[in-house]
């Protein structure tokens, strides 16, 4: 027993130390009902403390909790009488346990795992202690509730009914509750083997540890393991599932700008962006490996760092996350730099097309073993405050696919469905990879022949670019170069001018500021715009939008974000104008006039075939009005009239068919519909 109250003796030495007497001092005077320690101290101050609480936290940690309340008293004697419990939140245990680590020789053991929270119930009410009235005599018991099954008195121990097994009800006004949730923990993405499931666990948060972490944040949690028998509908079997007791909890990054970062690092991003060639420096950091592509990596640059979110008076928000899409020919190296992008984020998902369901981006509506309904977050709702990469968006089921939509514009993702209708967060910023619908991109066919993507897609990414594979004998060569570069052991490997783990948290550092347009960067920007504009009185072609004037601006915010500039300078608007020239010249081209025409991806077909639809319709209007109906020699022949080829017509009577503008009552006849 001595050494036991050795122990005793070590733990109120240890709060007795000047920093926990402030902090105790601290918790009491904003009435908190637990303290952090952190583990470390623990050790520096007796390493046999620390081994005890590690490897019988049951039997020692209510003693280091008894330990912390008698300092309480000292410090704040009356808070102490009111609090009977004062927790102790250990955290920053010297080793993380991956999920899939755990084993049996942990159970009873304080131990720290890492991973998402994928799932979180509802917080309810648990009986601490419980008081019972005898309906007979109504004597009053109170006993404490230890176990999961509610522990009735064994008989009533009042003089009347002198131990008779009588029937008791709760006093619930006079029990003690507390407040519990459960929340399911997996493995982060980065930590999975390959071709593994992730596995998860179930973690049960008491007091005031309930809604610290909501689905979506990756979460540090310290807590003793337990294992507790699966009751199966079947024949009760042997098996038990594990359960962690959480003591503490840390959400790792809830939002980007909560990132730690220390006053040193602060001074040399300061000192990083005041080089003038800060841009060329991240764009070379990104996927260093991948030769060339430099408008593209410049665009995934500016995705990463986002333009500003503003929310006007009257409600009304407008989105600064910036969208990009990658349509290329196979072995460009999209998958590549999607993968790049979903690492250096400082929260990014990658998701591939094929493999991805609606209830799989959004969230899924999951039945818990109370029979309750509770929300499990997809894909977007992880990548909240950061980056979603989905690969081979062409891929996935049209019907899967409308549940990015809603995401790209309006930035939330609204579930209703088992009797949940709720509205999530999805500010994330999309960048989507594609394959071009026949393998190889052709330059001679309009850009919505080219990708199996609907419109309403289209129309929300800010920039599209092109990647297309042509041997190009010098470009070949170096790309070979590189490559074998790459590979052989004799050559020291490529470093990025800035490390990525420096760059993960210079891009968290940069989401801090937040860039204002000055007086001349706007009149540029104006001035693109109506420059664009002005070209329909030549062509009658729209070569822009107000949608790419919105992200004109989004673009030139994130470029002055990159360089931690509080203003959008003309230097980052030309240079954004440069990369949207870019991207509207690769896809936005009316490949029959080679003039740019934004109303191709708008709305799917160049302004030169809706011309020759709009002739080929008034010509049938006008014949039909004759006989009623219109005969297939005639409109040849009166089509060709018009400069129309036979190849053209054929193709333009075939569409209209299929769109249901005309139709044949009978072989060789047309109507309109």
């Amino acid at each position: 027993m001595s050494s036991f109250t050795g122990i005793e003796e070590k733990m109120i030495e240890f709060f007795k130390q000047e920093k926990y007497r402030s902090i105790i001092s601290r918790a009491a005077a904003q009435r908190f009902t637990s303290i952090p320690v952190d583990f470390n101290d623990i050790i520096v101050f007796d390493e046999e403390l620390s081994h005890l609480l590690v490897n019988e936290p049951l039997k020692y940690l209510p003693l280091f909790e008894r330990a912390a309340w008698n300092q309480l008293r000292i410090e704040d004697p009356e808070y102490a009488n009111i609090t009977r419990e004062f927790r102790v939140r250990i955290y920053n245990l010297p080793e993380i346990l991956l999920i899939r680590d755990i084993r049996t020789i942990h159970l009873k053991k304080l131990i720290a795992i890492d991973g998402l929270v994928v799932r979180a119930s509802a917080v309810k009410p648990i009986l601490k202690t419980a008081v019972f009235k005898c309906r007979v005599c109504g004597t009053e018991q109170t006993i404490p509730q230890e176990s999961q099954k509610l522990v009735l008195p064994e008989a009533c121990n009042s003089f009347k009914c002198r131990g008779k097994k009588q029937k008791f009800d709760i006093v619930e006004e006079k029990s003690e509750y507390y407040d519990y949730q459960l929340i399911g923990v997996q493995e982060k993405p980065e930590d999975l083997p390959p071709g593994q499931l992730p596995r998860s666990i179930d973690v049960g948060l008491k007091g005031d540890l309930v809604d610290r972490a909501r689905p979506g944040d990756r979460v540090i949690i310290v807590g003793i393991l337990y294992a507790i028998q699966e009751r199966t509908m079947e024949t009760p079997l042997r098996t038990s599932k594990l359960y962690l007791e959480a003591i503490s909890i840390e959400t790792a990054s809830k939002e980007p700008e909560a990132l730690q970062i220390t006053p040193e690092e602060e001074k040399m991003f300061k000192e990083m962006a005041k080089s003038p060639d800060i841009h060329q420096k991240l764009i070379d950091s990104i996927a260093p490996s991948i030769y060339g592509l430099e408008h593209i990596k410049k665009a995934i640059m500016l995705l990463l760092f986002g333009g500003r979110t503003k929310q006007f008076p009257d409600g009304v928000k407008v989105r600064g996350d910036i969208h990009v899409l990658l349509v290329g020919d196979p072995g460009t190296g999209k998958s590549q730099l999607l993968r790049y992008a979903a690492q250096i984020a400082p929260r990014g998902v990658y998701t591939s097309g094929r493999g991805s369901t609606a209830a799989g981006l959004t969230a899924a509506v999951v039945k818990d073993k109370g029979g309750n309904m509770i929300l499990e977050a997809g894909a977007l709702v992880l990548a909240d405050m950061g980056v979603c990469c989905i690969d081979e968006i062409d891929k996935m089921r049209p019907e899967d696919r409308v549940a990015i939509h809603e995401a790209m514009a309006q930035q939330t993702i609204s579930i209703a469905k088992g009797g949940i209708v709720a509205t999530l967060n999805a500010r994330t910023s999309i960048l989507a990879a594609a394959n071009p619908e026949l393998g190889r991109y052709n330059p001679y066919e309009p850009f919505t022949v080219n990708v199996n993507l609907p419109i309403t897609i289209l129309s929300r990414f800010d920039l599209i670019f092109v990647l297309r594979d042509e041997p190009i004998p010098e470009q070949d060569q170096k790309i070979a170069a590189h490559i074998l570069n790459l590979q052989s052991k004799s050559t020291v490997p490529v470093e990025p001018p800035i490390k990525p783990e420096v760059l993960k948290k210079y891009i968290a550092y940069s989401k801090r500021i937040q860039p204002e347009l000055t007086p001349r960067a706007a009149k540029l920007v104006e001035n693109f715009y109506l420059q664009m504009r002005s070209m329909y009185q030549q062509t009658s072609t729209i070569t822009i939008t107000a949608r790419q004037l919105e992200s004109l601006i989004r673009l030139s915010e994130a470029r002055a974000r990159a360089a931690l500039r509080e203003y959008v300078t003309e230097e980052d608007v030309l240079d954004v104008i440069d990369l949207m020239k870019r991207s509207l010249a690769e896809v936005g081209i009316d490949v029959e006039t080679g003039k740019p025409d934004i109303d191709v991806i708008l709305t799917g077909k160049p302004k030169s075939i809706r011309d020759k639809f709009t002739l080929v319709l008034k010509t049938i209007g006008e014949m039909q009005e004759k006989k009623g109906y219109v005969e297939d020699s005639e409109l040849r022949e009166a089509l060709k009239e018009c400069g129309l080829t036979e190849q053209e017509i054929r193709m333009l009577l075939n569409r209209l068919l299929s769109d249901g503008k005309i139709f044949t009552p009978k072989p060789g006849v047309y109507r309109l519909t």
